[in-house]
């Protein structure tokens, strides 16, 4: 639900009546992982998604009906050879569908934390009792929450501190915890969406090829700051979609500023005096990727210079270099493609092979979420 906040958060000051429906569970190849969402409100009007169009039209009647009703259901849809013009998923998959008519408790407050960028996760229940389905809390970085869950009196905070942790981690996904609280009892099906400030991309190097990353970032949902010591290169006129310009030495800036597992680190510079320093500085971080770009000969003569001041082999097989995937790219707008390809590969656990031929899984969970549960948020 979260993945909609904005314009829900929208529908609540207008003060509408609408109804969500959000993927809790998914199986084999479906085309949304859980907390995607649709929204209906009681003008009929739509927003969001749960399946790329497969089943939209039997969950927005589900949404019309939780208006009306005001019941909370959670309807599975799946694949049927039997019938062609059956409601599923063309895909072969299978999807769990939660639909809850929002009428107060915490689901304003989370709408709205999603909605201005604050850290916040929304944990429902989605499996167990009837009457705990739906239930909600709102859940803060220092384990603060609101609402109630119900049932027994340890649940809401077992349920708080689970949905904290994935908050930690900026991931939305299912957990199972017992009814009582424990790990035992009759197990419930917790949600949890997780709403984080977007990822940081920052790009190294104020040149042509970096105005086109910035373009890509910007469309993968990174807030991209671009970073040069030159203040010719470095302008907002040359790089006027980029959330932030830095005009400082790379490693100086990378030591001074905030990053975390969820950071791509891409270095354009293709300079020495630049590269050296700073990725030795970036392969000592906790960041989610590093890049840099240059040709096969510089590559070799940029990890030779590495190697001389001190980095470490095991250090530089987390480098991506030269960086992307390869595409045949020409332009910086094709490069930007296969750098762009790169990260989303990295961050999902894709090969970067073509699908073509293949056996491999169109949709990955990423190399984090080996168990099939947990997935990662963007």
């Amino acid at each position: 639900m979260l993945d909609i906040a904005e314009e829900l958060h929208r529908w609540v000051e207008q003060g509408r009546t609408f109804a969500v429906a959000t993927v809790v569970a998914v199986g084999g190849s479906a085309p949304r992982q859980p907390g995607a969402a649709l929204a209906v409100d009681s003008e009929g009007t739509a927003i969001g998604s749960v399946s790329g169009g497969c089943v939209e039209g039997a969950v927005y009647e589900l949404c019309q009906q939780a208006i009306e009703d005001g019941q909370t259901v959670v309807e599975q849809f799946g694949y049927s050879d039997e019938d062609a013009f059956a409601v599923g998923l063309t895909c072969g998959g299978i999807i769990d569908i939660l639909v809850t008519p929002v009428r107060g408790g915490v689901f304003p407050d989370a709408l709205a934390a999603a909605a201005t960028g604050e850290a916040a996760a929304l944990a429902r229940i989605v499996g167990g009792p009837a009457e705990l389905r739906g239930t909600a809390l709102l859940v803060r970085p220092d384990g603060s929450y609101e609402g109630r869950l119900g049932g027994h009196p340890e649940l809401d905070r077992t349920a708080a501190g689970e949905a904290r942790a994935m908050l930690d981690a900026g991931r939305t996904g299912t957990v199972e915890i017992g009814e009582d609280g424990s790990r035992c009892g009759q197990p419930l099906t917790l949600l949890v969406e997780s709403s984080v400030p977007a990822p940081r991309m920052i790009v190294f190097g104020a040149i042509d090829f970096a105005a086109a990353l910035v373009r890509v970032g910007k469309f993968l949902g990174y807030h991209v700051t671009v970073c040069d010591a030159r203040p010719v290169f470095a302008t907002p006129a040359r790089f006027p979609e980029a959330d932030e310009i830095v005009v400082e030495w790379p490693h100086r800036y990378l030591a001074s500023t905030e990053v975390d597992g969820r950071t791509v680190l891409c270095v354009l510079t293709h300079d020495a005096k630049f590269d050296v320093p700073l990725i030795k500085a970036a392969l000592k971080l906790p960041v989610a990727y590093i890049g840099a770009m240059g040709s096969r000969r510089t590559h070799e003569d940029r990890n030779k210079r590495l190697r001389e001041v001190g980095v470490t082999e095991l250090e530089l097989a987390r480098l991506r270099s030269p960086i992307g995937l390869d595409l045949g790219a020409r332009t910086p707008e094709e490069t930007a493609l296969s750098i762009g390809a790169e990260i989303v590969a990295n961050r999902r656990g894709g090969t970067g092979a073509s699908l073509t031929g293949a056996h491999t899984p169109i949709h990955h969970d990423g190399p984090r979420e080996a168990d099939g549960r947990i997935g990662s948020v963007a």
